[in-house]
């Protein structure tokens, strides 16, 4: 059965370009859009779906990381079991350079109608063909954008999408990006029938990867999908992660030592280095580097009104850090289908667990809600804290960051289940500020369950926070 979930802004993006592109008049109809993100967010299907529904000629190209001539030949295959009119050109012509295949592929494509030609995992081609930019600008340049063709150039390896783009590369300017994000709560919460405070919970432990939220029964809960996705080895919510993962990393690479390390809650560079079985420095820095321009590791600073150096490494998915947490050490006992041992385990570790995973998404929603009634506009919704955790502020509101001129609020996050924001989490806060600043600094709860306690600026709770991710 045919089910595709949430995307109606990036299908109307992409629909629009092909209007632009069916109604232009100039010599260069052609656009060209850049979708890059991270893997298994849905960019392929995204695409797919766009095509299902547009009823145009289209070719759907997947690189595969193999070498150029193999590449090559699986674009061959492509066209020819296409539906484009002089397809069988190609064949007849059998170019061995990607510059005469490009070239041979404009020739082909419709003058008197729009067309949508896909470049699927642009990186691989980039790492393969020699000097594949530059064949794909002059191509470009000459060729395709004279064409009625909307170009669809999709990667997962963000770094090296964000360079395709770049001043000094050879396809600068020439195409749109488009930054294909996971589905937000508000997407979550809408297409599932969730609650909002589910609907938090569904975003950290699926991560709003589309292919894992198609398992969640509309109106189900969280026990109801673990339940059904650890009864079956093969389910996305087990599966993704190592197959992402794979695709990032070799065997026997660093990254993967160091990404086990902070998955398994260590946060700073010398605690990293130890569970990560020692590294020197230098190593670690490196690995550390490589995680970050790939976005699957965040490095944050507290945001204050002074220079700190306490910077602290987190999992930037949550569901990365979920599945490195609870199911990535316990495969074995899954796919043995003792499963229920898993979610045991999970049900005991989740109200702990959860209240740190849930406070990069609660910043966000806070920095996408403001300004409201309550709170002024931030540049920077962050945290704060010292080396040795005596002063441990969970949303820092400022100017900008992680140096402020301003501090705008301060605040406490309460996430759990049957517990409200009380006196003694007020004392706390207001102690916390007292050592940050001498200044009346607004103060903010955030509850998952309400407060029962005055004295406080703003009150957020999930049906507040969920607001910050509707569309506009």
């Amino acid at each position: 059965m045919h089910r595709f979930i949430g995307r109606t802004r990036e299908l109307g993006v992409l629909t629009d370009a092909l209007a632009r592109v069916r109604s232009a008049d100039a010599a260069q109809p052609g656009e060209c859009i850049l979708i890059r993100g991270r893997r298994r967010v849905g960019k392929s299907s995204l695409v797919e779906e766009f095509l299902r529904t547009a009823d145009v000629p289209s070719i759907f190209f997947a690189a595969a990381g193999l070498p150029a001539a193999d590449e090559l030949s699986e674009l061959a295959e492509v066209i020819a079991a296409s539906a484009l009119p002089d397809r069988e050109l190609f064949s007849v012509e059998a170019p061995t350079q990607w510059s005469a295949a490009f070239r041979l592929l404009a020739e082909m494509l419709p003058d008197d109608q729009p067309s949508v030609l896909v470049i699927d995992e642009v990186p691989y081609l980039m790492d393969s063909v020699d000097a594949f930019e530059g064949v794909l600008q002059r191509t470009w340049d000459r060729l395709l954008s004279r064409k009625p063709v909307l170009l669809l150039l999709v990667g997962s390896d963000l770094s090296m999408m964000e360079s395709l783009n770049s001043y000094d590369r050879p396809f600068h300017q020439r195409g749109r990006e488009m930054v294909l994000g996971p589905l937000t709560p508000a997407d979550l919460a809408d297409m599932l029938d969730l609650a909002p405070a589910v609907a938090f919970d569904a975003a950290l432990v699926t991560g709003g990867l589309p292919l894992i939220c198609r398992d969640w029964r509309r109106g189900g809960t969280l026990r109801d999908f673990l339940k059904t996705s650890l009864s079956d080895p093969t389910s996305p919510l087990l599966v993704s992660a190592e197959r992402s993962l794979a695709a990032e990393f070799p065997p026997r690479a660093l990254g993967s030592d160091v990404l086990r390390a902070v998955g398994s809650g260590e946060r700073t560079f010398s605690n990293i280095a130890r569970a990560a079985g020692g590294l020197a420095h230098t190593s670690l820095t490196r690995a550390m580097q490589v995680l970050m321009d790939k976005g699957i590791v965040a490095a944050e600073l507290p945001v204050s009104l002074r220079p700190s150096k306490e910077r602290r490494y987190r999992i930037a998915d949550p569901y990365l850090r979920f599945w490195l947490t609870f199911l990535a050490p316990h495969m074995a006992e899954i796919e043995r289908m003792r499963g229920d041992l898993t979610l045991v385990r999970i049900k005991e570790n989740w109200s702990s667990w959860r209240g740190r995973a849930v406070e990069p998404l609660i910043r966000e929603s806070l920095a996408r809600l403001l300004p409201d009634d309550q709170l002024p506009g931030t540049g920077v919704v962050g945290g704060y804290w010292t080396r040795s955790n005596d002063i441990e502020i969970d949303l820092v509101g400022a100017d900008r960051g992680p140096l402020a001129k301003e501090l705008l609020f301060l605040g406490s996050i309460k996430w759990l289940d049957n517990s409200r924001f009380d006196s003694h989490d007020l004392a706390a806060l207001q102690r916390h500020r007292s050592l940050l600043t001498d200044d009346p600094v607004p103060l903010v709860a955030v509850s998952r369950n309400g407060v029962t306690v005055s004295g406080l600026d703003a009150v957020y709770g999930p049906d507040e926070l969920l607001a910050g991710w509707q569309p506009l």
